[in-house]
């Protein structure tokens, strides 16, 4: 009987232990886009290796789109769980500083490998790449080379693009097209009218339609054509290099305001753009990484074309005249 008393009461007393010892162990909540928080995502190689370096536990939040990110938070405000958001990109950075809901980084970013000079207070840059239309070699040996090329082509040569309003490539397409062209682009909007398959939802579903055979080509990544040669062995996806330049997509972080958890958040984007953090990047998320990783980027992306031009729009262009210019894009392609 006492020996079973004393039993019990060193059970209690472990059982309390434990949990005093899990409460003392705080969580780092990030919310992200649905891809990344997948098994085949960068989210879990991420969590690991950044729980190794720390007495923490993050846990991934995911949206359906980064975009789908920023709206919950707004929604949410100082009340939300996130201690930050993982995955907006640099077309949407301005609407979310806006909201005067993101904290400054304080971190030193000098030494990022990146398509121009970084130095955003609030958004930390973890991949990128440029925004491009895929082929396959072998059902177009010879691609436009641009986008009056591409209009020139006949009708039943088919695009899938994304919606601008919930997909960030269709948002980048779109700031492509106007920053490339300026006043001319919804005469470029109309000429691509005929060619344009679907305007879906999601990257994927346009992609599936690309990989199917329905679409000729899909609005993808330069970078794409890594997954296909790593993955498959597949040397026939191609990305189509414009004569106009191309529009880059520099996917971001950054710590909410109202995190009680600033310092661990700021640890985790440090642990993100270290070597480490970014040899994760680029066989999840197929995106370059931010800083250069010499020999120990994966040779599927060696060779993979880069633009003559990159194109830019500022920041507070895109969110003065983003609504207008993709009402101005819907109306002539719908």
């Amino acid at each position: 009987m006492v020996k079973s008393s004393s039993l019990a009461l060193a059970v209690l007393i472990a059982g309390f232990s434990g949990s005093a010892i899990a409460q003392g162990k705080p969580t780092l909540t990030i919310y992200t886009y649905d891809g990344c928080a997948s098994e085949w995502g960068p989210g879990e190689p991420l969590k690991d290796g950044f729980e190794a370096t720390c007495n923490c536990t993050v846990n991934w939040v995911a949206a359906d789109s980064s975009i789908g990110t920023l709206r919950k938070v707004q929604l949410e405000g100082e009340s939300t769980e996130a201690d930050m958001i993982l995955g907006l990109d640099t077309a949407i950075a301005g609407e979310a500083r806006a909201t005067g809901l993101f904290a400054d980084h304080g971190l030193a970013l000098s030494d990022l490998a990146l398509p121009g000079e970084w130095t955003d207070a609030q958004f930390v840059p973890f991949d990128y790449s440029h925004f491009a239309f895929m082929h396959d070699t072998d059902t177009m040996p010879v691609p436009p080379a641009s986008f009056e090329e591409l209009i020139a082509l006949p009708d039943d040569i088919k695009i899938a693009i994304q919606d601008p309003r919930s997909a960030t490539p269709g948002l980048g397409l779109m700031l492509w097209v106007k920053a490339a062209y300026g006043e001319r682009a919804p005469e470029i909007w109309a000429g691509l009218k005929p060619h344009i398959l679907t305007i879906t939802r999601e990257w994927s579903e346009s992609y599936a339609l690309f990989l199917d055979g329905e679409a000729d080509m899909v609005l993808s990544y330069t970078t794409s054509p890594a997954y296909h040669i790593f993955d498959e062995d597949d040397h026939t996806i191609k990305a189509a290099m414009f004569s106009e330049g191309h529009f880059p997509q520099i996917e971001v972080a950054g710590i909410l305001k109202s995190s009680d958890q600033q310092d661990l958040a700021r640890d985790f984007l440090a642990y993100l753009t270290s070597v480490e953090g970014q040899k994760v990047i680029p066989t999840t998320n197929w995106m370059f990484p931010v800083v250069d990783l010499g020999t120990e980027l994966d040779a599927s992306f060696e060779g993979l074309p880069q633009p003559d031009k990159t194109l830019t729009l500022e920041e507070s262009e895109i969110i003065a005249n983003s609504p207008a210019w993709i009402e101005e894009m819907l109306a002539a392609v719908q």
